[in-house]
């Protein structure tokens, strides 16, 4: 947080600029010094304003044990202790202890992977320091620093201005004012003006929509008019639809759970059990059978979710937009940067009637011609660091004359420029005269309309022959309706340099060359995944402000449309009505001419139809429609600052591929969380049954409170965590999104809890039964045993939702084979080392006792198989 200076007392707006400058040693051109800044930062500490504060380690570690029923487990092993025996009581502390632990790491972990995320997601701002201009963290600002300013900036600071050029600024955010204000530079004098009246300050949190302008840093972090208004409040971070939605089921469920826990307890009151063995029996079930940390559960796996995706290119900006990619049901992209290179290329080249891809055999009559007019009828060149500069039109030219062996830089020492007739709109051409020893060779480039009326004749393999101007033109048309730019070339010798060369004495009496094709091609992974997307049920949209042929084009390439395909474009989406358009809106996929502000029309017209929807944006007026988008999502590399503050997700490579890798990734991470819950819940039930049914069924309680506890920490732990490494199903792209309200028990899962649970249950009190029945005295261990494997069994059968656990490879999730085995050694660490036995109250089991263990406990393992079998049949939970 700033640290509060006598400074930031002062009324800037009163100052002229160079006062302000002074006050604060810094130079209008030059800035501060690094060693200044660094002092500043020290001095005034971080731009940022004041949050939450982030919990310690030692905090975090205490909140594992801030539970009520786990303190209460605590004080009665405790008391048990003190009254009995003294071993039990360490031994259940310490479980819940390292329960406690467990839990910590993986909060510690989502925490660090939060606090990451949020620092990639810092503003950036260009400031000049010591005369240099650098993009730094907005966080590192100083009092002092001069910050550059341009359309699409949040202003990272509060500013007094000191150059701008017709500045214009959104201070809606601060002043409710609606309209941009418009800025200057001149000293005001009276120094009570209202906020929305300081025109010669920015403040931190507005947005520049037009100009650009130089300001000085006169407040930071909590110093500035957005800080003094963020003093004012306070709250928390708000939970995501689905930690609200389990929270109310835990405590629904934890109800339940202890009115069962009571009964359990009087019932084996009644029975002549000892009260404080019971009481720890009806405690210790409860703390394993609550589901307290469900939510938590939740954010973990949502959080390191998110740090994944960032692996992906994709910076998640919010937790709850990791839960709802897989909702999708549109994905609305723009088309140049998105789904296209934003680099235009030659797409074919036409000379001697020939077609062809790319420019090639420039040895003869005409492409030899063709290449030159490409390469030297062009202003873009290459800088010393061999980077191309110019035109993107003109720089694909010269890349495509240099993949056919042309260097611009050899042709211009063999054709020298000598003059040029520029480019205007009006002539749609350029012209540009080169010495060819003592003659001049005209070369003329523009649109096929404005250059093959002024052609007499046209250049083929042999020579200039008679020019067939309908034949060029319907050539030229089909390219242009396939989507593609299309320039002419043509040629001209004359005997010397015209002394004043313009269009009318250069640009008559041409020779035709050919013609080029540009366009901005599609991504290479773009048509993969788009249709990915209609794979997974998710259908793609392109928007653009270019022309319908292009868009129809790039969109049939990329199999968005058909090639009748509907376009709908911006004139004809102004004409509709809301109403109106949401009548069409299913069957268009591709807008074009269309103008950022229309964007929230379509969002608005597919929200009201009920479908979900992810839209891309990078400028201004980007914004509101990202906003209203239930994904909205930036561009990290071209998008502004307001764009990427609206969003919910940033693309860091702006690529469209990326968009569909996040819903693929939010869908996986949603069918972990629900394996997770489902795994979890039912064996939670497996434990209620196993104790609550044993009274009815004249048996003796089956576990003490150390197996209840034992169970919980190391089959609900490693396994249980373990799923969320689980990877994506094959088929999580081959199945409609999800929709937004369905419950998370969807699909079968709430009767799965119920009946495998039972079945856990049956399957424990059976071999309960069995032993007493043979005479064994190890049937406690013997159901401590049954149990647990059931339940690695079950963890092991749910890692798919549908197919098989023998269809995939076993080891396709190691975190989860490595918790299942080391799970299994510690359980017969707990049966057969001599000195756990007294502490786990357990006894070595004999072969035939570890068998018959072993045969039961597979049971809910091939149970849940069939289940499976059945559902994939169809005849069990079939999806409407």
């Amino acid at each position: 947080m700033a640290k509060h200076t006598a400074k930031s007392q002062v009324d800037w707006h009163c100052l002229s600029s160079e006062e302000a400058v002074a006050h604060l040693d810094s130079h209008p051109q030059q800035g501060l010094t690094i060693e200044a800044a660094s002092a500043g930062l020290t001095r005034h500490g971080p731009n940022i304003l004041m949050e939450t504060r982030r919990r310690s380690p030692l905090i975090l570690l205490a909140a594992q044990f801030s539970d009520f029923m786990i303190l209460v487990l605590i004080a009665a092993a405790v008391i048990a202790g003190v009254v009995g025996d003294p071993q039990d009581s360490i031994a259940i502390v310490v479980i819940v202890l390292l329960n406690g632990l467990l839990g910590f790491v993986q909060e510690y972990r989502a925490e660090r992977a939060m606090a990451a995320l949020k620092q990639m997601a810092a503003p950036m701002a260009s400031v000049v320091r010591e005369g240099n201009i650098y993009l730094i963290p907005a966080p590192d600002l100083v009092p002092g620093d001069i910050v550059k300013l341009e359309a699409g900036n949040i202003v990272p600071a509060d500013l007094r201005l000191l150059e701008l050029a017709s500045l214009k600024v959104n201070e809606s955010a601060l002043t409710g004012e609606s309209q941009a204000v418009e800025k200057r530079v001149a000293q005001l004098h009276q120094a009570d003006l209202p906020l929305g009246d300081r025109l010669n300050l920015a403040f931190k949190g507005t947005v520049v929509t037009y100009g650009r302008a130089l300001g000085l840093v006169v407040g930071t972090g909590m110093q500035t008019e957005l800080g003094k208004i963020a003093a004012l409040l306070s709250g928390e971070t708000g939970k995501t639809p689905l930690q609200k939605r389990l929270a109310r089921f835990g405590q629904n469920l934890a109800l339940v759970v202890l009115a069962i826990c009571i009964i359990i307890f009087v019932a084996g009151w009644l029975r002549g059990e000892p009260p404080l063995v019971m009481l720890l029996t009806a405690i210790s079930l409860a703390v394993a059978a609550i589901p307290e940390a469900l939510p938590a559960v939740v954010t973990i796996s949502l959080a390191l979710g998110a740090a994944r995706m960032v692996k992906q290119n994709a910076l998640i900006r919010s937790l709850p937009a990791v839960e709802t990619l897989g909702s999708v049901t549109y994905i609305c992209s723009d088309k140049t940067g998105t789904l296209t290179l934003n680099q235009m290329q030659v797409d074919c080249v036409l000379a001697d009637g020939a077609n062809r891809p790319v420019l090639q055999g420039v040895e003869g009559m005409p492409w030899r011609e063709l290449g030159w007019a490409m390469a030297l009828c062009n202003d873009a060149g290459i800088d010393a660091s061999g980077n191309l500069t110019g035109d993107p039109t003109e720089t694909a030219l010269l890349v495509a004359a240099q993949k056919a062996g042309l260097t611009q830089s050899a042709l211009r020492q063999e054709l020298p420029r000598m003059a040029e007739v520029p480019f205007d709109s009006d002539r749609a051409r350029m012209s540009t005269l080169h010495g060819e020893g003592d003659a001049v060779l005209v070369l003329v480039k523009g649109a096929p309309e404005s250059v093959l009326p002024l052609c007499v004749d046209q250049l083929f393999a042999n020579g200039a022959g008679s020019i067939d101007q309908a034949a060029l033109h319907d050539q030229a048309e089909t390219l242009a309706q396939q989507g593609l730019r299309v320039l002419a070339f043509a040629l001209r010798r004359l005997p010397q340099l015209p002394d004043a060369p313009d269009a009318v004495t250069v640009e008559t009496g041409l020779t035709f060359i050919g013609l080029a094709g540009l366009i901005d091609p599609p991504r290479p992974e773009a048509a993969e995944a788009v249709a990915a997307c209609k794979a997974a049920g998710i259908i793609p949209v392109m928007i653009t402000g270019d022309h319908p042929a292009t868009a129809r084009a790039i969109a049939v390439r990329l199999g968005i449309v058909d090639d009748g395909g509907k376009v709908l474009t911006g004139s004809e989406l102004a004409a509709l009505s809301l109403e109106a358009f949401e009548r069409e809106v299913d069957s268009v996929r591709v807008y074009a001419r269309i103008n950022p502000e229309q964007k929230i029309k379509i969002v608005q017209a597919l929200q009201d139809k009920g479908e979900f929807v992810a839209m891309t944006g990078d400028g201004v007026n980007d914004a509101p429609a990202l906003k209203m988008a239930d994904i909205g999502i930036a561009m990290g590399r071209g998008g502004t600052d307001v764009a990427r503050e609206a969003a919910h997700m940033t693309l860091l490579d702006d690529s469209f591929a990326t968009i569909v890798s996040t819903v693929r990734e939010g869908r996986r991470i949603f069918d972990n969380i629900r394996k997770f819950v489902k795994y979890t819940m039912t064996s939670n039930s497996g434990e209620i049954w196993t104790i609550f049914l044993a009274p009815f069924l004249g048996l003796p309680i089956p576990l003490l409170p150390i197996h209840i506890l034992w169970i919980n920490l190391v089959t609900d732990g490693l396994p249980g965590l373990a799923l969320a490494n689980e990877r994506a199903e094959r088929e999580v792209m081959r199945r409609p999104p999800r929709p937004p309200q369905e419950s998370i028990f969807a699909h079968g899962m709430w009767q799965h809890m119920l009946w495998v649970g039972c079945l856990m249950g049956g399957v424990s009190l059976l071999t309960q039964a069995w032993a007493i029945h043979v005479g064994s005295a190890h049937w406690q261990s013997m159901v401590f045993t049954v149990l647990t494997l059931s339940q690695l069994g079950h963890v092991l059968a749910v890692r798919y939702e549908r197919v098989s656990f023998f269809s995939r490879s076993v080891f396709s999730n190691p975190a989860l084979i490595g918790a299942v085995l080391l799970t299994f050694v510690l359980q017969m660490a707990v049966l057969y080392v001599p000195f756990l036995n007294p502490v786990f109250k357990t006894e070595p089991l004999g072969v035939e006792e570890m068998a018959f263990c072993l045969a039961m406990s597979s049971i809910v393992f091939f149970a849940v198989e069939i289940e499976k079998w059945l559902v994939r049949r169809g005849w069990l939970y079939s999806r409407s």
